[in-house]
C-alpha cells in the first residue's frame, strides 16, 4: 500500500479512532496522541490486516492496545485535586464516593472473562454496532448482542454485591 492510499485511510477513519479513544480516556490530548500512535502502528502492520475484518474495527483494536500500553506506562499516583482534571464542583465526600463507585465498576469490568470484557468495551466505549463486534470475533450479530448483555449483567451484579 502506498502513502497516498494510507493517507486516504487516515482521513476516512481518524475521527472514529479518536472518538473511541476519547471515550476510553476522557482526555482530548490523550485521544489525539493515542490515535496518531495507532495509525503509525497500523501503517507498519497494514500487511497483516485481514480483509474479513472491518478496517475501522481493526484500527480501533490497535488504538485500544496503544491506550492500554499508555496506561501501563503512566501508572502513578495523582493528587486528589488533579484526578480526572478536577472534582467537578463536588464536595470532597461526594467526589470520593463517585470515584469509589467508578473504581468498583472498573474493577468489576476488568475481572470479566474474555470475550465479555472485550465485547463490553467495544460496545459501551467504542460505540461499535453488534454487527461490527460480531465481525471482529468472526461471530454473528446476535452472539455479540447476547455477549454484551451478559457482560453488562455480570458487571451490574458485581457492583451490587460490593455495595
Amino acid at each position: 500500500m502506498d502513502r497516498q492510499e494510507f493517507e486516504g485511510i487516515y482521513q476516512a477513519y481518524f475521527q472514529d479512532v479518536y472518538r473511541y479513544i476519547l471515550k476510553l480516556s476522557g482526555s482530548p490530548d490523550i485521544a489525539g496522541e493515542i490515535a496518531s500512535d495507532a495509525f503509525l502502528k497500523a501503517m507498519d502492520g497494514i500487511s497483516k490486516f485481514r480483509s474479513d475484518c472491518e478496517l475501522r474495527v481493526w484500527l480501533c483494536q490497535i488504538a485500544k492496545n496503544c491506550y492500554y500500553s499508555h496506561l501501563r506506562a503512566q501508572r502513578k499516583t495523582v493528587p486528589l485535586e488533579d484526578a480526572d482534571g478536577q472534582s467537578g464542583g463536588l464536595s470532597p465526600e461526594e467526589f470520593l464516593d463517585e470515584r469509589e463507585s467508578s473504581s468498583r465498576a472498573y474493577a468489576a469490568l476488568h475481572r470479566l472473562p474474555e470475550p465479555y470484557k472485550e465485547v463490553f468495551l467495544l460496545r459501551a466505549l467504542g460505540e461499535l454496532s453488534f454487527r461490527q463486534i460480531g465481525n471482529l470475533f468472526g461471530k454473528t450479530e446476535n452472539w455479540a448482542c447476547v455477549t454484551y448483555h451478559r457482560a453488562r449483567a455480570k458487571v451490574k451484579a458485581e457492583m451490587e454485591e460490593s455495595e
